[in-house]
């Protein structure tokens, strides 16, 4: 089959074309052309001025990705443009692509503009293209299923939504503004719109921007003895019960990504009462820990929402018992070592939590608290359902992705032993009970406990 070619064109702006090709081995994007073998085809020097010392640059530079070919030569012309050259090499049975403008010399691709279009491409679409960047860089080297949640709104700046219908159909499996929440309610309104028309899940981030602005902490009698500026519970339900208002407008789907007190639950509960298509989940964090851990600031404890009182952490127990709460999560948000060893109020909100999720869940076994079946659905077949994933059944032609856990062995969490690049977990020093021994995906023997060879 034909190589991919990504090709340049220039009128006389040599140096500048370079330059681009320069920034764009300065992103991650030059190992997707290792993969892929994306060829440079000699196609960006299209005027006589392009002598072939100059068109040889780049194959000195990338050798492993240049084949050089004469423009006029190849396609018997002297002066050739990308209209020209595009539709040749699809009829000849290449699969084409291009960064910069058809001609540079005309383009604004100086310091600010060269990144924007390398990243939009000829049809102008960004995120579909990171999707099938996403897609294939799991493909090639992932030893895990990896599905992509695209963004909500552009830039997630919470302004304007994204294309929700190409964005789905390129193989997101549901739309998120991230840890920033949209505070717009006519953009809100539109993300739950046009996601009914394409049955898409949107999950929001449930906490008022303003009202959490400065924050550090939960607001009350912990936060004023530790002198620390608080939030109060109302930053996150008065944004939930606005989405839920939406939800009953527009009929779309919507999961409030991480509730974390009573107030937020009656809210839920009303909502399902009401037949709206609303689900929710909760961090592991806020099933296990309450805002006393924080204890003399402990950073590492520092996350969004914030951690509550103990009363609302039984609340989202009782939550999950009857089936109000849909899934547990892992809150999975690492953190450089020097944005967590700053003070408590200016250190960045996010804990590593998906190597210490399992162990931490058994807590709520172990206490009585929950009883195994209905955490093993809120890890499994609850997201998978909720997501449309075949996954997170055992049941005959199901994909073979299976845990073998001991769910009596003790062990105490050593952050320096994680395999995660961050080390901010709060679970440190934790002594835990049940331990997984071995993890397949897809039947294959991905993680083994000992340190024993992959298979």
């Amino acid at each position: 089959s034909k190589p991919n070619i990504l090709y340049l064109c220039s009128d006389q702006q040599h140096w500048q074309a370079m330059g681009i090709v320069d920034k764009f081995f300065e992103t991650p994007h030059s190992d997707a052309l290792a993969k892929e073998s994306v060829v440079f085809e000699n196609a960006f020097c299209t005027t006589p001025q392009c002598s072939p010392s100059r068109s040889s640059m780049l194959t000195g530079f990338y050798p492993h990705h240049t084949r050089m070919m004469n423009n006029q030569n190849a396609w018997g012309g002297s002066i050739l443009d990308m209209e020209t050259i595009g539709p040749k090499l699809q009829r000849g049975g290449y699969h084409t692509g291009f960064f910069g403008k058809w001609h540079l010399g005309n383009s604004d691709l100086g310091n600010a503009g060269w990144d924007e279009e390398v990243k939009r491409g000829p049809d102008g679409k960004t995120t579909e293209r990171g999707i099938d960047f996403i897609q294939r860089r799991a493909r090639d080297n992932a030893i895990v299923h990896v599905h992509t949640m695209a963004a909500m709104t552009k830039g997630l700046k919470g302004e304007e939504i994204t294309e929700i219908g190409l964005l789905k159909r390129a193989g997101a499996i549901a739309f998120s503004n991230g840890k920033s929440s949209v505070a717009n309610t006519r953009v809100m309104r539109n993300a739950l719109l046009y996601g009914r028309d394409f049955d898409a899940l949107i999950a929001h981030h449930t906490e008022d921007p303003y009202l959490s602005q400065n924050a550090a902490m939960n607001a009350g009698e912990v936060a004023t003895r530790l002198a620390l500026p608080g939030v109060s519970k109302a930053a996150e339900t008065i944004l939930l019960e606005r989405d839920v208002r939406l939800v009953e407008m527009t009929k779309g789907r919507y999961h409030a990504a991480t509730i974390s007190c009573d107030e937020s639950l009656e809210v839920v509960r009303a909502a399902k009462a009401n037949s709206l298509p609303v689900t929710c989940g909760v961090s592991i964090n806020h099933l296990t820990l309450n805002e006393n851990d924080i204890g003399p600031y402990r950073t590492f404890f520092k996350v969004r929402p914030p951690l509550r009182r103990d009363e609302d952490r039984v609340a989202m127990i009782r939550g999950l018992a009857s089936g109000e709460i849909d899934i547990i999560v892992s809150s999975h948000d690492p953190q450089d070592a020097d944005d967590k060893r700053r003070p408590f109020a200016e250190a960045t909100d996010g804990a590593v939590g998906l190597e210490t999720l399992l162990s931490a869940a058994l807590r709520l076994h172990h206490s009585g608290e929950l009883p195994l079946p209905t955490i093993f659905r809120a890890l499994t077949i609850n997201p998978a359902k909720l997501l449309g994933l075949h996954a997170g059944r055992l049941v005959k032609g199901a994909i073979a992705d299976v845990i073998l856990v001991d769910l009596g062995q003790p062990w105490v969490v050593n952050k320096d032993e994680l395999r995660s690049r961050s080390k901010n977990t709060p679970f440190d020093e934790s002594k835990m009970q049940g331990r997984v021994l071995r993890t397949l995906v897809a039947g294959n023997t991905v993680y083994q406990y000992g340190g024993a060879e992959r298979t």
